[in-house]
């Protein structure tokens, strides 16, 4: 009999199942198989207790469940296998066929349509669970990215930061105990520890808002500014935005752990809202992102305007301009991270200080351009009178 796997995507992953052996050659062949997780005991969980569909347990029992966060490397898989949307569900899906044997690489015919071995309430599931399973792989992400950054901030910014989590301690806690219940109680959270859980996503939303109305600004602090006092503000940016990003991410972080627990209490007191619900939190999470895509974009614009400015400037402020353009680049590479973190896509300049001897050559230029025949060589001599008294200040603040 051929081997049959089934392809489900519901947008930020794909979900891989079939029989265990041809689901492990399946990615394998697509060297995808160490990237990809099991969620097969968690979804049997679900289904086996009637929650979603009773007859769902004895169909996923006998099968392997993988999930893979859509990447460049596994959105292939969607792509060249051209998913196509269920009538009845509207989900990418479809069933790969593998020849007789199941060796590797042998699964080269994907059916064409919508076909699912699947069932509707079946498919809602697992598209709950893959919601969940994109959800924790987010968090985890996010507590690598918090590490990292954690090791460069100096104390006092870290005070600072710590001073504006503690506002979400109680939350932290919260949430964190909840996680700890679900764990011993296979992906449920029972009705007394969602009541303790359900308030703690006010006090989240509230920290990102003052995180973003912090960076908003500093991005307004950097306009109609002198050189000098650009620097001062370019280099303040330069840390503090460091340390509202760790707040925005650790944000998301608590976040995501309460849109899993919440998909959790769906699937367990109202299954049938399953879908329009987890569409609901994924829209949510969308409009979250664009709030920060948008002050995180207005304040890079910012900050290269700055750059820009500061390097036409440079003759006037030998020294403090490539500071200006230094910190620039420094949060520019610093968003630029963050986004990537939390799939958000962007594009920066990175600006390249200028040397001051090539500012000075092009403004000797310019002057002789200007003075025409008669007077050049009076600009020679005035233009290079100037670059020499500038040459030794550069020499003497080297």
């Amino acid at each position: 009999m051929d081997s049959e796997i089934q392809l489900i995507s519901e947008g930020d992953g794909l979900a891989v199942i079939g029989d265990p052996k041809a689901v492990k050659e399946f990615l394998l062949s697509e060297g995808l198989w160490s990237s990809s997780k099991d969620i097969g005991q968690r979804l049997k969980s679900v289904l086996g207790t009637g929650a979603v569909v009773a007859q769902a347990g004895s169909e996923i029992a006998a099968n392997s469940v993988r999930w893979l966060k859509l990447t460049k490397e596994s959105a292939h898989l969607v792509s060249k296998n051209g998913l196509r949307e269920a009538t009845k569900t509207g989900r990418p899906t479809g069933v790969v066929l593998g020849k007789k044997g199941g060796q590797i690489g042998t699964f080269v015919e994907f059916v064409k349509g919508p076909r699912s071995r699947l069932n509707p309430a079946m498919l809602s599931g697992v598209a709950g669970i893959m919601a969940q399973a994109a959800l924790q792989q987010s968090m985890a992400e996010i507590t690598a990215y918090l590490a990292r950054i954690d090791e460069k901030v100096d104390d006092v910014i870290r005070a600072q930061m710590n001073q504006v989590l503690a506002r979400m301690d109680g939350a932290d806690l919260i949430i964190g105990r909840a996680m700890t219940v679900r764990d011993h109680q296979v992906g449920r959270i029972d009705e007394v520890t969602w009541s303790t859980v359900q308030d703690t996503a006010g006090k989240i939303g509230d920290t990102q808002s003052y995180a973003l109305r912090e960076l908003d600004g500093l991005a307004k602090k950097m306009e109609r500014k002198s050189i000098g006092d650009l620097a001062k503000t370019a280099k303040e940016a330069e840390s503090k935005v460091q340390m509202w990003l760790f707040v925005l991410a650790r944000c998301f972080q608590l976040q995501d752990a309460f849109d899993v627990l919440e998909l959790d209490r769906v699937l367990d007191v109202s299954p049938d809202d399953l879908d329009g619900h987890r569409r609901g939190l994924k829209a949510d999470r969308q409009e979250r992102l664009d709030a920060i895509s948008q002050v995180t974009e207005y304040l890079i614009g910012r900050m290269d305007a700055a750059a820009h400015r500061a390097n036409t400037k440079l003759l006037w402020h030998p020294t403090t301009s490539p500071t200006v353009v230094h910190s620039s680049n420094n949060v520019g590479t610093d968003v630029h991270d963050f986004h990537g973190l939390l799939g958000i896509d962007s594009g920066r300049q990175s600006w390249e200080a200028r040397r001051w001897m090539d500012a000075a050559a092009e403004a000797r230029d310019k002057a002789l351009e200007n003075a025409g025949p008669a007077a050049a060589g009076i600009a020679v001599v005035s233009v290079a009178t100037v670059l020499k008294v500038l040459q030794d200040r550069e020499r003497k603040a080297e």
